[in-house]
């Protein structure tokens, strides 16, 4: 009986050392959790069977860098409406991210208070793949902590059932009284301070508070006129014809007018903001080697067009604009869509924002600030004024009622 119990224990103890080896040694890898951070609606996320990029760089990863890096990866993606709310996100230390979004005057930021780490390109091989004219760029001119990732211009997006073909052109239409409570104007200070500045031929990198001040004056004559401030709200807002006139981003454009083909875009003629939008890596990253291969994978070419593909934006990747995969999906999307996306240098007047000096910048959240609270002023005061004119008309209907019935005998 003891000999029959001892096999039995010894056959039990053989089954699970066998079951253990043929386990597949990636189940005993831990799992890192990838925190990228990027702006709303810019990577091409596997709706409507689009390539899904984090599914797909988590596969890649799985198979081809598990191994040598000793665990598996999962992305964990989460999304801002702009730079400003991303900075403040980060300089909070409330939250740890590895890869950012930031546009190139918020690099030029990050870099300067050393809230990004360089770049290893040692494991960025597809860096090649990005066009060199957007290498060494104002920005980071030794290409130390960034890489590009999509490019594109503001414009004014209008739509045409509503707005006057003799309107079009400038900054201006966002000023035109003749289009009130129909126009939008972006959520954030530099942008909306940039179209004042543009329409009215001020420096949009100046450190002259004057400049500043007199945009302040502009936006705040444009304020009756404004239905609300956006970001991402802008997308439905343009769609479904609540607003008219809106100044945002060619790619986002392009992404409106799939749902509202009487929507159109102009680059104002006083001139715009160009921009680059590039990946970093913040300088609170807890997996830099991970961070770097999710650059490089963007960088790829299935990736890289998948993007250009669901965004609309610029793509500073070779392979891309090789593609007639992608070609004919732009020019399917909007007939001179590649003109937008990517015009002939000189076409446009165009600048970057540069990153203003800490003074400047405090200033100018100074403003916007005044700004805004202005706007929630006169909202109160209407609301206010409103409630005191019910009050005295329901009062006085009280009083002649009272007054007739008392007249009456009753």
């Amino acid at each position: 009986m003891k000999r029959t119990v001892t096999l039995i224990l010894l056959l039990a103890l053989l089954s699970l050392l066998s079951a253990s080896f043929a386990a597949p040694v990636s189940a005993a890898r831990e799992t890192v959790v990838l925190n990228v951070y990027n702006w709303g609606e810019y990577l091409s996320d596997g709706s409507e069977e689009s390539y899904d990029v984090n599914a797909e760089f988590e596969d890649w990863f799985n198979e081809n860098l598990a191994e040598e890096y000793g665990y598996n990866i999962r992305v964990n993606y989460t999304t801002y409406a702009s730079c400003e709310d991303m900075y403040n996100k980060l300089r909070s230390g409330a939250v740890t991210y590895d890869v950012i979004f930031p546009s190139d005057y918020m690099v030029e930021r990050l870099i300067n208070e050393n809230m990004v780490l360089p770049l290893n390109f040692d494991n960025i091989p597809a860096y090649e793949n990005i066009d060199p004219n957007y290498k060494n760029l104002y920005y980071d001119p030794d290409n130390t902590y960034s890489v590009p990732y999509m490019f594109g211009m503001v414009g004014v997006i209008y739509n045409s059932e509503f707005v006057d073909e003799e309107d079009l052109g400038s900054w201006n239409l966002l000023w035109n009284p003749d289009y009130r409570g129909k126009i939008l104007q972006f959520n954030n200070p530099r942008d909306a301070f940039a179209t004042a500045m543009f329409r009215a031929g001020l420096d949009v990198n100046s450190e002259n508070p004057e400049d500043w001040e007199q945009a302040l004056e502009a936006l705040i004559e444009q304020k009756p006129l404004v239905q609300s401030y956006v970001m991402d709200e802008i997308y439905n807002k343009m769609k479904n014809g609540s607003a008219f006139i809106a100044a945002y981003y060619c790619g986002d454009f392009l992404t409106m007018y799939e749902d509202n083909d009487m929507l159109d875009l102009y680059y104002p003629e006083e001139g715009t903001n160009i921009y680059v939008d590039a990946m970093c890596i913040p300088s609170c990253s807890q997996h830099k080697e991970a961070a770097e291969a999710y650059i490089n994978f963007l960088c790829m070419e299935d990736p890289a067009v998948a993007n250009a593909e669901y965004t609309y934006y610029g793509s500073p990747n070779l392979l891309v604009r090789e593609s007639e995969e992608y070609l004919e999906c732009i020019e399917d999307v909007y007939e001179g869509a590649m003109e937008l996306i990517y015009p002939e240098e000189g076409t446009y007047v165009a600048e970057y924002f540069h990153t203003l000096s800490d003074a400047m910048l405090d200033y100018t959240n100074e403003l916007w600030a005044q700004l805004k609270i202005e706007s929630k002023t006169e909202t109160w005061i209407t609301v206010f004024a409103g409630s005191i004119l019910l009050v005295l008309f329901v009062t006085l209907g009280f009083f002649s009622v009272r007054k007739k019935i008392r007249e009456r005998g009753y």
